[in-house]
């Protein structure tokens, strides 16, 4: 049977970030990823300022910057005719203020170029972890299917639920998640934008149908803003990125009613996207079917336990957040900071205990409580978008704070940058000033 001191199912960023940290620590650790790589849509594409100075902290903030990237300074919705900074981040403190929206592959890429530098990291692609070993109620490793579809076995001193959220090793742990109630599915579509409507830089605003925008106009304001912009209206909801060559969009539906619309022709949706964006045939054109259209299932919950013995879980594993405010990402990386802090010495010695795991838990849990507390408050929001009661002539009362209060702004671009609690790269993983970015 293989052996490994830490073994980490799944290759996201919660795992390859808490890979690379306990692998600069001197500590034997394999990664298990189930895909051959990690280009896929319709994931996580947000960089927080708060991951920013942690890849400042690694080395990694230059290599970073290399990536192509859109910095999002301000966080804004439309409703209606009426636009909304929820959250400006042009004031909060530290040298990055901004979100970086970059392709979660680019990233993940950059975490697993910077983890095989170091001799005791070990990734294994196209490796889907099966289930548990155990020892008189101790997980002491994995069952995992290789490349070549064969079985496996890996023991290990600890093994970390890094697979998302409907993890697979969180279930065959036995451990049950408490759910919230959520108000919607999404669905996700990636439309490719012809070159005479792709929306344009600043300097040359332009419609889809080519007409000049006028000053104020929300879908100006929207561009400004790195060309990521949520709109609500006429009993819709849905953010989208313009990523160039296309959009990628999420668009938003009640809960449970996805077989329902699907029965629609898919022009229906076309319609609705359309007169949402602003879109012209040409755009929506691009949806050819409901093939095109996939369906994310909300589900929103934490674990009141993280762990047992031999066994943690972190990311979405441990709490499943809903995808409004892109929160979920950074959460998870500060989750992997906190468990390699805490778990690289007990892991060196090979003594890893129930109560390190119970440590990470008590570090982490309190800031996943207030993030999902305030995406709790997003929903409400959610909630009379999709039921067609939200409009910019009555906005809930935290949107009018925010509209007269402008500071109110920094401080919502604080809590969704750095979150509470936020955590710093341990001494063991930190390269000293000046040292060249890898």
């Amino acid at each position: 049977m293989d052996r490994t001191t830490c073994c980490i199912a799944g290759g996201g960023p919660a795992g390859m970030m808490l890979g690379l940290l306990l692998a600069r620590a001197g500590v034997e650790v394999t990664v298990l990823e189930k895909h051959r790589d990690f280009l896929r849509d319709f994931r996580g594409d947000t960089v927080h300022p708060s991951t920013l100075r942690l890849l400042d902290e690694l080395g990694l903030g230059e290599a970073f910057a290399r990536l192509p990237f859109v910095k999002l300074e301000e966080m804004r919705a439309h409703i209606g005719t009426t636009s909304v900074v929820l959250s400006d981040m042009r004031r909060i403190p530290g040298r990055h203020k901004y979100f970086a929206m970059v392709p979660q592959w680019d990233f993940l890429d950059l975490l697993a170029r910077a983890a095989a530098e170091e001799p005791c990291f070990t990734l294994r692609m196209r490796t889907e972890v099966t289930g548990l070993l155990t020892d008189g109620g101790r997980v002491t490793g994995v069952r995992f299917r290789d490349e070549h579809g064969s079985p496996g076995e890996l023991a290990a001193d600890l093994t970390v639920a890094c697979d998302g959220r409907d993890s697979r090793v969180r279930e065959a742990a036995g451990l049950r998640q408490r759910l919230f109630e959520v108000p919607m599915d999404v669905w996700q579509v990636r439309v490719e934008a012809p070159p005479s409507s792709r929306l344009l830089p600043h300097s040359r605003l332009r419609s889809s149908g080519g007409t000049p925008m006028r000053r104020g106009d929300p879908r100006a304001d929207a561009l400004k803003d790195g060309r990521v912009f949520a709109r609500f209206g006429g009993g819709q909801a849905a953010v989208t990125m313009d990523r160039g060559a296309y959009y990628q969009t999420s668009y938003l539906i009640e809960k449970g009613r996805d077989a329902e619309l699907r029965t629609q022709d898919v022009q229906w949706l076309r319609d609705r996207l359309g007169a949402l964006f602003d879109w012209d045939d040409e755009v929506t054109g691009a949806i050819a079917s409901w093939d095109d259209v996939k369906l994310l299932e909300v589900t929103f919950g934490r674990l009141r336990r993280w762990y047992r013995d031999g066994l943690l879980c972190i990311g979405d594993a441990a709490h499943t957040m809903s995808p409004v405010g892109g929160l979920g990402v950074g959460l998870a990386l500060q989750d992997a900071v906190a468990a390699s802090r805490i778990l690289a010495a007990p892991l060196r010695r090979g003594t890893v205990r129930v109560a390190d795991l119970a440590r990470v838990q008590k570090r982490r849990q309190l800031p996943t409580a207030v993030l999902q507390k305030a995406q709790q408050a997003e929903h409400t929001m959610i909630r009379s978008a999709l039921a067609g009661t939200l409009d910019g002539d009555r906005l809930p009362v935290p949107m009018r704070l925010l509209r007269r209060v402008p500071p109110l702004r920094t401080v919502s671009g604080c809590l969704g940058g750095f979150g509470i609690r936020p955590e710093r790269a341990p001494g063991f993983a930190r390269v000293r000033p000046g040292a060249r970015s890898r």
